[in-house]
């Protein structure tokens, strides 16, 4: 089977890895794909904004699943237009990429449907939202309804820091991803992600992990698109994760099919693990990234297999099963990122790093000049380890890390802590 997968990060090298393993894969297109990824694809210049472009493409080069990667295509229509073409896609309709697309719309299925959640509303100016503000109080979590790179969500301590959040929406610091503001509670717990693949009735489980979202050690600083994950995640046992899928995401299959939007591709929720049970704190139409890079680590099953059964509504006749070791993934950025990222610093070490046993190194964001390997982005690389524990992993993620030569870049060197000092306790 040829395969087009759609994407250019570190997860879709992770995908592209993957894939490349699969006994039915015949010719694998990437686009755009990047260095990394070109070890296992052929890269090619197609503009996925163009949905006609793309179907021709796929007639051309007999295309027999497209993967789309990254939210924006998806919530763009791509899979729409591939569908109306007969081209299978592993990924869901426009409609359904809502999910993602609008927090709002998934607060709205999840009062529909009981699916337990944080309290929130939502505003389209300032003035109301500070009066929201006001009579709630801190600590709260404010958020840009649209798509925003993974950025856009403030968790505000103080009323102070929560106004200022607002100001940023509406004064365009996330561009039209913050013409609406959902205000919703703090939950208190330990957050979680839990996958699964979808084929519109069908949700098959598809491994749990947990990320480090903010920039700095000791998880302070500023949200970034996440530093590092780890995976499986302790906290979710078999009981919690039988939980999850009853309580949450069984529901929202039901709820979106009854909407005339059945969900197929890949469903990732965001937990928070509270006393009282399992909360979504959001969900992604797609897999996350850095967490795919974890997944595909431990994943013991030929993925293309998988991926092809949800796109043709199949998911009853497969099955997924897991390596029992962990994976942690350190992501390495450039100086700079989350704000303003220094681009154009030379890498090197990749190959000695590459060395140590039970690595994977996934590029994020790099390109090539000549030979030369240089950062092109926020987050550029993923060094990703398997391990008896996630103790064992994260060691030789960062024996790897320190053999890569980049001044211009930096990691978090505390990723997998909480799993680490579990372990510790034993």
């Amino acid at each position: 089977m040829n395969v087009l997968l759609i994407g250019s990060g570190g997860r879709e090298h992770a995908l592209a890895w993957k894939l490349a393993q699969s006994p039915q894969l015949g010719k694998l297109y990437a686009a755009p794909g990047n260095p990394g990824i070109a070890k296992h694809a052929k890269c090619i210049a197609l503009d996925v904004a163009d949905h006609g472009a793309v179907v021709d493409f796929c007639r051309k080069y007999e295309i027999g699943l497209v993967i789309v990667g990254p939210e924006a295509p998806l919530v763009a229509g791509i899979a729409d237009a591939l569908a109306a073409a007969g081209i299978n896609v592993f990924g869901p309709s426009a409609e359904a990429a809502q999910l993602e697309g609008s927090k709002g719309f998934t607060k709205e299925l999840c009062d529909r449907n009981s699916i337990p959640t944080a309290a929130w509303q939502r505003f389209n100016n300032a003035p109301k939202a500070k009066a929201y503000l006001r009579q709630v109080g801190a600590p709260i979590v404010i958020k840009a309804d649209g798509l925003a790179a993974g950025k856009g969500v403030t968790v505000a301590e103080t009323l102070e820091e929560a106004f200022a959040a607002v100001e940023d929406c509406f004064e365009g610091a996330f561009g039209d991803a913050g013409a609406e503001v959902v205000i919703e509670e703090k939950l208190i717990g330990e957050e979680a992600s839990c996958f699964f693949i979808c084929d519109g009735t069908t949700a098959l489980p598809f491994g749990t992990a947990q990320d480090h979202k903010a920039v700095g050690e000791g998880d302070t600083g500023p949200n970034t698109g996440g530093m590092g994950a780890y995976s499986p995640a302790p906290v979710m046992t078999p009981d919690m994760s039988a939980r999850v899928l009853r309580e949450i995401v069984e529901p929202s299959l039901r709820g979106m099919a009854e909407m005339g939007a059945p969900f197929t591709g890949v469903l990732f929720a965001g937990l928070m693990i509270t006393e009282q049970g399992p909360k979504l704190i959001e969900y992604n139409v797609r897999f996350g990234d850095p967490e795919c890079q974890v997944l595909m680590m431990r994943l013991d099953a030929d993925l293309l297999s998988l991926l092809a059964a949800a796109a043709e509504g199949r998911l009853m006749d497969v099955s997924a099963d897991w390596r029992d070791e962990a994976a942690l993934t350190v992501v390495m950025a450039a100086k700079g990122y989350p704000g303003t990222p220094e681009k154009g610093s030379a890498i090197g070490g990749i190959d000695e790093a590459g060395s140590v046993a039970g690595v994977q190194i996934f590029h994020a964001g790099t390109a090539l000049e000549g030979d030369r390997l240089l950062a092109a982005g926020g987050r550029v690389l993923n060094v990703t380890a398997l391990g008896a524990s996630v103790t064992t992993a994260r060691d030789a993620a960062y024996s790897a890390v320190d053999k890569i030569d980049w001044p211009g870049g930096f990691c978090r060197r505390d990723i997998g802590w909480r799993a680490v000092a579990r372990e510790a306790k034993g």
